[in-house]
């Protein structure tokens, strides 16, 4: 076995989209038409819906067009559409999972979703509503890890295990999107002097 070596890293690649978009890459009506995670309504969900988008960002602002983005969060009573949910039901009529490409001129992106309520610690305190976020591109290595939380939850944010331990106000404000009624916007910058705060889970 000694003349075996371990197999050099790879990047996402330039063609991330295609395996996990195809109909995004116009490869023919897979899955139905519809790519897997475009869609987290899936009928009269319980709940506030709200629009959650914004901008993946280079470290000189430029936008990041072949980016891949997807998300996990809670329904609108903290529960997760999980096997391993233990404290309920989820809503059956939202995924609580959605998955959407950047744009390829403008580096946008948008998720309709439900604003997610507050989730347990693993002390029990009590979370902040949150979205988890995790992006993928061209060149890097291992997906990216965030979290988008909601400028209309200040109360709920100023006792977020999370958003304490950064400790930094200016850092943990990179991981708030404005809100503006059922809209929210936040900007991911992967690197620079805006970087966005990822987190190593």
């Amino acid at each position: 076995m000694s003349g075996l070596h371990e197999s050099a890293s790879q990047t996402a690649g330039p063609y991330v989209h295609i395996g996990c978009m195809p109909n995004l890459a116009a490869l023919g009506a897979m899955y139905g038409g519809t790519d897997l995670g475009t869609e987290m309504i899936t009928g009269e969900a319980q709940g506030q819906r709200i629009a959650v988008g914004g901008r993946v960002l280079d470290g000189k602002g430029a936008p990041l067009t072949d980016a891949l983005l997807e998300i996990w969060q809670a329904d609108h009573a903290g529960l997760f559409n999980s096997p391993s949910e233990t404290r309920g039901a989820a809503d059956p009529a939202f995924t609580g999972w959605g998955r959407q490409a950047a744009d390829g001129q403008t580096g946008r992106f948008r998720f309709d979703t439900i604003k997610p309520g507050r989730v347990p610690w693993p002390d029990g305190r009590l979370q902040a509503p949150h979205i988890g976020l995790w992006i993928v591109a061209r060149g890097i290595n291992l997906g990216l890890h965030t979290r988008i939380y909601f400028g209309d939850e200040a109360e709920a944010n100023a006792e977020d295990p999370v958003l304490r331990q950064i400790g930094d106000p200016a850092r943990a404000a990179t991981l708030i999107a404005t809100a503006d009624r059922d809209r929210y916007s936040i900007d991911v910058y992967l690197q620079g002097e805006n970087e966005t705060v990822f987190l190593d889970v």
